[in-house]
């Protein structure tokens, strides 16, 4: 049976991520029951994620992030530090989903008053993450591979990108995120919202 979480070794983002995730539930009124029927994910999983015991993986917390009509870097920004206008190396948070061996690097994270942001992908070789929907329909996205090789599957399309390629296109359903390996691929993802 495939893992959906990952256990927590204390990192401060997801102990901070787990007590924003409790929020947004409780400032909609919502039970952990109501939240588990609007995402499909069990009412135990939730519980544990909110007490920070384990870590969503990138395709549950993406389900969490549509009922929540967010995108994945909304929802971090929120438990990161005020944000700053320049964003040092060293200041630009990372999560980590080791299930699927997918690492993001908020390059660019969202501020008010801005509508794009700029995310660092990796994925390991064979590493495999489908979104079963996107976090907010019609989200405009531009992937360009900087090294590597990427297999995304978008309304049913596979499309093929190596290094230096571009894809753009707006999230309406579905999409694939694949390195076939048999090295890892490093990706630039600009989200803009619509």
């Amino acid at each position: 049976m495939k893992q959906d979480m990952t256990v927590l070794d204390a990192d401060p983002v997801d102990v901070r991520l787990a007590a924003r995730l409790a929020e947004l539930r409780a400032e909609r009124g919502w039970s952990l029951g109501e939240l588990a029927e609007r995402t499909g994910i069990s009412r135990s999983t939730l519980s544990r994620a909110e007490r920070a015991e384990i870590s969503p993986t990138a395709s549950v917390l993406n389900r969490i992030c549509a009922v929540y009509e967010r995108t994945m870097s909304q929802l971090l920004s929120e438990v990161e530090t005020e944000p700053a206008q320049v964003v040092r190396a060293a200041d630009q948070a990372v999560w980590t989903d080791s299930a699927s061996g997918f690492v993001r690097r908020s390059v660019s994270p969202p501020l008010a008053g801005l509508r794009g942001e700029i995310v660092e992908g990796r994925l390991e070789a064979g590493a495999d993450i489908a979104y079963d929907r996107p976090s907010v329909p019609g989200l405009e996205q531009h992937v360009w591979v900087l090294d590597g090789t990427l297999h995304l599957t978008t309304e049913g399309d596979e499309h093929i990108l190596n290094s230096g390629d571009c894809l753009r296109f707006r999230v309406w359903g579905p999409t694939r995120f694949h390195c076939p390996g048999p090295k890892a691929v490093r990706y630039a993802l600009v989200v803009v919202a619509p």
